[in-house]
């Protein structure tokens, strides 16, 4: 697949009629070792395709460690869907985005096209550099700028940067940080949808409590726009504990639509919430426990298609490593009736990556044939990002 290195794959479907395209999963990014004997490391991945140009775009951080306060700048690769062959060509190497502000490092790449202005937004947070997510609990002060860039030709070229400082202006008064993402946002009918969370301050005064471990818990919302990505506004965040997330649209058999939100959590399990006005608050939290979530947490992709039901209706795609304790075999759960977290099955249908593996993101190229870029490794799991396609019966 590709014209990339590729690594051999362990993945064992658990349902025989669940297909991968390949055998094969194609390395987009890869650890390795710089010219001054220095790692570098690439993660946090994000996946979108703009079908007019059928064309894949894979985006990273590349750090100089795998620690998040190492994260420099963020890289791109643009692949070709080739129909006759099955097959992404890849173009040989990365693009360095000008997605920056001068001494700040960029993370979280969370991608969302609109469609009728056909208009690629890159949404990403940059942070300065030399301050940790722990400095700003530590300080009780968001040190997070909300940016994005924009594209008009699928990722060639790029406008610059736009800085929404004050669409967080009064919000962050109460966020001891906050990130988008990662990982792809939504458009649903006239409204662009971009994922987010942000830690709020909620000390307990008591005796033991230490300033640098005050109590701060994330809550997901979301930042939308009605004009087409001209102006932006924030969301009102969920009222239980939902931190890195992605959002879908689901709709039922009556055409009704609902805003579905799937976030990470360090309670063992995944927070669910439904958001009846499209993002501006997530009033419904479905009952939780159903999905576990790995070990103290572990981001994971969620994706709406329209299923193989009569009459039409939408379903879900989840991935996240499999394994309750360790980041470790990444599965694919589907749930036919995403109103009710009682339809995830106990088990995922297929094992994409098996071995080390953390964060994915999906996307649907074609009705019925999906891709997933994750973080995988033999030894860790972030050795590299690699990138399949799969589809379903």
């Amino acid at each position: 697949m590709g014209n990339n290195t590729s690594s051999e794959s362990s993945s064992i479907p658990l349902k025989s009629n669940i297909n991968l395209e390949d055998n094969k999963a194609t390395v987009l990014f890869k650890q390795e070792t710089a010219c001054n004997s220095k790692q570098v490391t690439y993660r946090i991945p994000a996946l979108i395709y703009i079908s007019k140009d059928q064309t894949f775009l894979a985006f990273a951080e590349k750090r100089k460690t795998a620690d998040d306060a190492d994260a420099e700048v963020l890289v791109m690769r643009r692949g070709s869907w080739k129909d006759g062959k099955n097959e992404v060509e890849w173009d040989s190497g990365h693009q360095v985005l000008t997605a920056c502000l001068p001494n700040h490092r960029s993370m979280n790449p969370c991608p969302v096209y609109e469609s009728d202005s056909k208009t690629l937004f890159l949404f990403f947070i940059c942070i300065p550099k030399g301050v940790s997510e722990k400095d700003q609990k530590k300080q009780k002060k968001n040190q997070a700028r909300l940016c994005y860039i924009t594209s008009k030709d699928t990722g060639k070229t790029w406008n610059d940067i736009t800085d929404l400082k004050d669409v967080i202006s009064e919000k962050e008064k109460n966020w001891a940080t906050f990130a988008v993402g990662p990982g792809h946002g939504v458009q649903i009918k006239s409204r662009l949808i971009i994922p987010a969370y942000a830690y709020c301050t909620s000390c307990c005064c008591s005796p033991c409590c230490c300033l640098s471990c005050c109590c701060f818990t994330p809550y997901a919302l979301a930042f939308y726009s009605d004009d087409k990505g001209s102006t932006w506004k924030a969301g009102k965040q969920m009222a239980v504990e939902s931190c890195e997330c992605q959002m879908a649209e689901i709709i039922d058999d009556k055409g009704k639509n609902t805003l579905y939100c799937n976030a990470r959590t360090r309670l063992g399990y995944r927070t669910e919430a439904l958001s009846y006005n499209s993002g501006e608050g997530f009033d419904k939290v479905l009952p939780p426990k159903k999905l576990i979530d790995t070990g103290e947490g572990c981001q994971g992709s969620v994706l709406s298609f329209v299923g193989q039901s009569s009459p039409p209706k939408t379903w879900l795609l989840y991935s996240h490593p499999s394994d309750p304790k360790n980041r470790v075999n990444l599965g694919l759960y589907l749930n036919k009736s995403p109103w009710d977290s009682s339809g995830w099955p106990e088990e995922p249908l297929l094992i994409l990556h098996r071995g080390p593996s953390a964060y994915s993101d999906l996307v649907e190229y074609e009705p019925g044939h999906f891709a997933c870029l994750f973080e995988c490794g033999k030894e860790h799991e972030k050795e590299e990002i690699a990138f399949r396609l799969f589809k379903l019966p």
